[in-house]
């Protein structure tokens, strides 16, 4: 898979989201402010658009959203959206981040638990569906050499 950050939402991202969370998930209100400043990430497979999500300064010192991480219903349960998610929290390392929160629907729960995530605080309703919020320390890697690997991993230039 590679992978492409962006600093605008690429019409790509707008699809992936568009099928997933309005499509499939039924979410009407799934686009917003911001997504003009978020960095948003997509992930190409063969050429194809397959994966994407965002993230996103928090007020907290140190610390990033992440969300809208989203991957088309044939890509899923293949390792994909693992790897866009450490693409993302890559992205929010270099921007300085020590933290992620991210809100996950219930549902994905068990998958941010096994990419060692926590949950924190109580489920809550988030545009008519259950989510927490989950929480997980960075390790700082900024050098160049880490950057590189992750590069030559996940991300043809």
């Amino acid at each position: 898979m590679i992978i492409k950050a962006y600093e605008k939402l690429p019409e790509e991202a707008h699809y992936i989201r568009q099928t997933v969370f309005v499509e499939e998930q039924g979410f009407r209100e799934e686009f917003d402010t911001l997504d003009n400043t978020a960095v948003h990430a997509v992930g190409f497979i063969d050429g194809s658009p397959v994966a994407t999500g965002r993230i996103f300064p928090a007020e907290e010192n140190g610390a990033y959203y992440l969300g809208r991480l989203a991957v088309l219903k044939n890509f899923r349960k293949n390792g994909t959206g693992s790897k866009m998610l450490v693409f993302l929290e890559s992205e929010a390392a270099k921007r300085g981040a020590s933290k992620i929160i991210l809100h996950a629907q219930i549902q994905a729960q068990p998958f941010y638990e096994k990419n060692s995530y926590i949950a924190e605080g109580e489920p809550f309703l988030e545009g008519s569906a259950p989510h927490i919020t989950m929480m997980k320390k960075l390790r700082t890697c900024l050098h160049k050499k880490c950057v590189r690997i992750f590069e030559h991993n996940f991300v043809a230039e």
